[in-house]
């Protein structure tokens, strides 16, 4: 198992408790692609003008099926945690 840091993001992938998802919002796309989030969520989560968030596809069968957010900021240890893991992973066979 990997250690965690104590900045390590909630949502870790190699994170062992259990967690939820659950629809904060439905939102729309406009002409030129761009997506507005509510205010309720940005207050909740703390989104800033400015902040920087990485966009990550999920594909089943081909085809892009989720989107998720995830702070530029928290992705490289994120990234770092997961590959920690897997590296240890492999070591190990």
């Amino acid at each position: 198992m990997v250690k965690k840091s104590e900045k390590s993001p909630c949502c870790t992938p190699t994170d062992k408790k259990a967690s939820s998802c659950k629809v904060e919002s439905i939102i729309s796309v406009d002409e030129r692609g761009q997506m507005v989030l509510p205010k309720e969520l940005r207050d909740k989560i703390n989104i800033s003008a400015g902040d920087k968030l990485a966009v990550i596809s999920w594909e089943k069968d081909g085809k892009v099926c989720c989107l998720s957010l995830i702070r530029a900021e928290n992705l490289t240890e994120m990234t770092k945690d997961l590959l920690g893991a897997m590296m240890k992973e492999a070591l190990t066979k």
